[in-house]
């Protein structure tokens, strides 16, 4: 596998048009150099056709690289530093590097990295000979795009196939006045000017609890609004109670039920009114209330498309759209609307626009939630194995019990596996915790390759590590399965 992530060499140069394709200027047009995008035209290139990709000029990499993932879980490894978060079960409560963080402070590395990712994306899309056009794309006819860059000259291209890949941006709600001060969205936060004493964050989805996370371990009084009754309504609940536990440690309250009526804004902040009639005092309000598909400057209806009211494109499972030779990919076709699952989604759509052979483990992606601490899973959870009477059994492990959490300085961290009890595959895997993100990709790939708990029972991990959870959580989940079968025997 390539650097690129796209299996194969450094594409050659395309090769001569295919006879009938001479018509049009490239075999595939990708709106957008976010990680569907990327992916969609490197997959393509490598595949000897000829590509371009169009993106505005300050926005090289897409929104994951300029206002979202990236500096996201930059921002949360400077929190985790500066704070001594991960430290402190060792050094005690009150150990900090720095006791007075600045904005200054949290942002340096964010740019530094932003920098030298967009960096990254530039250079492989050119050394796989893609073509880069600097603007903003809409359609002028199915095949056709026109290209408007920032001094306002227009050009047009026109593919074969076309991968729209714009993005999304955060949904800002018509009752909510955003004064990109005290007021922000998500992708406003990484601009604030300092470190606010107190916040209210409205959305208690995985961006909304992953700032809130964040800005708890820096010190400020978070409160969590929803209308929902839970959060993160896609974990497993024992780990979404684990993190609210650890939250409610930092000082976070949670008003989930709730609905917003309005935020007033003064001199001094603001203040967030609820439906209930509570009212609720912050120097911050940050609004997380979904995304919104970045399709409205498109044209969509020019390529005989429309998107919903979220601006979201609706795809089969090959992510062809409603126009068989436009392809959507990423955030613009809704969940999961993760970086990973969005790189998978534009190789996928490449392959298949030009008939090449190509798998989807969509049933075993994993899903990573970059709170304080972190959350990841892959699979089922209890309530949909329940839900199917599915019969199955709990392994846990807890952190606290490897040699390797309590060198980490990780005393609260689990890994809970899923098995089926009488295939005794593996279900499903839920680990909260220091490296949750990595460690589930073990259980991702035995999962994925049809294994089952034995292999984990028979395997020998490194010592000591975190992943020996896995073991342990695999010889807790074997010695129930047969404690039932010998308490059965007659």
């Amino acid at each position: 596998m390539s650097s690129d992530g796209i299996p194969g060499p450094v594409a050659e140069p395309p090769a001569a048009p295919a006879p009938g394709t001479e018509r049009y200027d490239y075999d595939l047009v990708v709106i957008g150099s976010g990680p569907g995008g990327q992916k969609a035209a490197i997959a393509a290139a490598k595949l000897g056709h000829r590509v371009a990709v169009v993106e505005r000029r300050h926005m090289m990499g897409g929104v994951s690289v300029n206002t979202g993932t990236i500096p996201s879980k930059t921002l949360r490894e400077a929190v985790l530093y500066l704070t001594g978060m991960a430290q402190r079960d060792v050094y005690g409560a009150s150990y900090r590097v720095k006791s007075d963080i600045t904005i200054e402070d949290l942002f340096a590395r964010t740019q530094h990295v932003i920098g030298r990712e967009i960096e990254v994306v530039r250079a492989q899309l050119l050394r796989n000979h893609v073509d880069l056009h600097a603007g903003r794309a809409a359609f002028v006819d199915p095949h056709t795009v026109e290209i408007t860059d920032d001094d306002g000259r227009r050009t047009r291209i026109s593919g074969r196939f076309v991968v729209i890949a714009t993005g999304s941006r955060p949904h800002r709600p018509d009752t909510v006045q955003f004064d990109e001060r005290t007021v922000v969205d998500s992708d406003g936060v990484l601009a604030l000017d300092r470190v606010p004493g107190s916040m209210v964050v409205v959305g208690a989805g995985i961006i909304g609890i992953e700032y809130a996370s964040m800005f708890a371990a820096l010190g400020t009084r978070v409160t969590i609004i929803d209308k929902r009754p839970t959060m993160l309504e896609m974990c497993d609940p024992e780990v979404v109670e684990s993190l609210k536990f650890h939250l409610r440690d930092l000082s976070v309250s949670f008003r989930l039920g709730e609905e917003v009526a309005g935020v007033d804004t003064g001199s001094r902040g603001t203040v967030t009114r609820l439906a209930s009639g509570k009212k609720i005092a912050a120097d911050t309000v940050m609004y997380s209330a979904g995304r919104q598909g970045q399709t409205a400057g498109l044209n969509l209806e020019a390529a005989g498309l429309q998107a919903d009211k979220r601006g979201r494109i609706v795809v089969d499972e090959d992510y062809r759209t409603a126009v068989p030779h436009v392809f959507a990919v990423g955030d613009v076709i809704g969940f999961p609307a993760l970086a990973a699952t969005s790189m998978d989604q534009g190789r996928l759509a490449a392959y298949r626009a030009f008939d090449e052979p190509a798998r989807e483990l969509a049933a075993v992606q994993p899903i990573g939630i970059y709170t304080i601490p972190e959350i990841s899973y892959c699979g089922r959870t209890e309530d949909q194995l329940t839900a199917d009477a599915v019969p199955y059994e709990v392994g846990i492990a807890r952190y606290r019990e490897l040699a390797r959490g309590q060198i980490v300085g990780d005393s609260y961290g689990m890994l809970k596996l899923l098995v089926h009890t009488e295939t005794r595959e593996l279900l499903g895997v839920h680990i909260f915790g220091t490296s949750a993100t990595d460690l589930v990709h073990i259980g991702q790939a035995i999962m994925a390759c049809g294994g089952d708990v034995d292999y984990l029972v028979d395997t020998v991990l490194n010592y000591p590590t975190l992943s020996e959870a896995y073991k342990v959580a695999a010889l807790d989940a074997t010695n129930k399965i047969r404690a039932v079968a010998r308490f059965s025997e007659v």
